[in-house]
């Protein structure tokens, strides 16, 4: 089969219910997402997949390496946030082999658009990790105009060095990808594939549509925009993703290689302030359903059957090891995966494949395991056992009616953290707000 190019389209804190396809309504202006909903309507849509962490860069950790992100230090930081600048240990080694590194050792060009958000220069960075190309932010967050961090730093690079633009950042990433597809086009047609992950900030903080550049000045000293925002702005951020997407569709059906090109889509963890993440409950920074169950899109027309649905359960490492797997790479001695490839899913959707899956947190002790219909959660010291697939928002909480379940599934835990090195003591969590700043949800 030829190798496909391939697109990793990332969003930034997208609820589960935020786009249409996953049962989002309607905004004033009309739908939010119907690009995205297109791209699913013709591809596939998984309903039970989920992000390997409920917060950024440890999601971004182990998409880039297709490995449990506990394995590496820069990982433990809850997030990554821009007190780390200068550190030569919290981010992504450049020794490690990567998604990008391994496709381009079998001949893929490798471009990074968007949000890196694993470790600050000069250490760190896309260009050391994988990537020939790079345009985007380092950080965690950025203004939408003046692309400054949260300390108003400026923070827009095109490769190593600070690059100056005028623009809405999410346009400018989505401009950039198309002028990226058109590059690449050429060579895929003649047999020299390309990866491009396409990271927007969107619809992450601070809380400006295309039309809010005004808001700039007054959101630089806290871009957590503790004082604005709502859902209407909120799904218009989502529009503005969503037309890019738009964009780079048309820019691939034009060059006549959109048939061979896998597009996959999904979130870095769960929804915030404004998202919907119905029926589930919590958001980002929970291992509740709603800070780790996230909307998964893949589009390949050459493979994947139109209007196809499926409850795989997967996390964000097995797709990085299902397009490495596709690609034809193998891991790197020392470096074994610990994603699994979805590929015999991809071509046959009625497959299953066995996946369990775990993830822990410092941030209020969290701890999860979902197998099958079943999740083990303990958060605040509290064990809870949930059939998630007829109790989607863990309310009825059944250790007591399954003691022996909740043992078995405990010790599975235990086994496989034990595999994985201990959080660090020096491990730090950052959070944006509190309950002093907003209700608990």
């Amino acid at each position: 089969m030829k190798r496909p190019n391939i697109i990793f389209i990332v969003a930034d804190d997208l609820g589960f219910a935020d786009l249409g396809c996953y049962g989002g309504r309607d905004a004033e202006f009309g739908p939010v997402s119907p690009v995205l909903d297109q791209l699913a309507a013709r591809g596939l849509r998984l309903t039970e997949g989920y992000a390997n962490s409920p917060v950024c860069s440890p999601t971004r950790f182990a998409m880039l390496t297709g490995r449990y992100q506990y394995r590496l230090r820069g990982a433990a930081e809850e997030p990554i946030n821009s007190k780390s600048k200068g550190s030569t240990t919290l981010g992504l080694p450049p020794e490690h082999p990567t998604l990008p590194s391994l496709l381009r050792q079998v001949g893929y060009r490798t471009a990074l658009i968007g949000k890196w958000h694993l470790g600050y220069p000069p250490v760190f960075g896309p260009l050391k990790s994988g990537y020939e190309e790079f345009f985007g932010p380092m950080s965690g967050g950025v203004d939408y105009f003046t692309h400054c961090s949260y300390y108003g730093t400026h923070d827009l690079y095109f490769g190593e060095a600070e690059h100056s633009a005028q623009g809405y950042l999410t346009d400018l990433l989505s401009q950039r990808a198309v002028d990226y597809v058109e590059r690449m086009a050429s060579g895929a047609r003649e047999g020299t594939p390309f990866f491009l992950s396409l990271h927007y900030t969107a619809p992450h903080w601070p809380w400006e549509t295309r039309e809010d550049g005004a808001l700039a000045d007054q959101v630089k000293a806290n871009l957590f925009h503790l004082d604005g925002g709502n859902i209407h702005t909120y799904r218009r951020m989502i529009h503005h993703m969503d037309e890019g997407v738009g964009w780079l569709v048309k820019s691939l059906e034009q060059q006549g290689i959109l048939e061979d090109t896998l597009i996959v889509f999904t979130s870095d963890n769960g929804g915030e302030r404004f998202s919907d993440n119905w029926p589930l409950v919590g958001g980002k920074m929970d291992l509740t359903e709603g800070g780790i169950r996230v909307p998964w899109i893949a589009h390949w027309p050459a493979v994947i059957q139109p209007g196809s649905v499926s409850a795989q359960h997967c996390l964000t490492m097995d797709w990085s090891v299902t397009m490495m797997d596709l690609a034809g790479a193998q891991p790197a001695p020392g470096y074994a995966w610990d994603g699994v490839s979805l590929a015999p899913v991809l071509r046959d959707t009625s497959l299953t494949l066995e996946r369990p899956l775990f993830w822990r947190m410092n941030h209020r002790g969290q701890r999860a395991m979902r197998e099958g219909p079943w999740k083990y959660l303990r958060v605040d010291c509290h064990d809870y056992l949930f059939n998630i697939c007829n109790d989607a928002r863990e309310r009825a909480n059944l250790a007591k009616r399954e003691p022996e379940r909740l043992t078995r599934m405990q010790a599975a835990w235990e086994a496989w953290n034990d595999s994985m090195p201990p959080i660090p003591d020096d491990a730090t969590v950052s959070l944006g707000y509190s309950q002093a700043d907003m209700p608990q949800r």
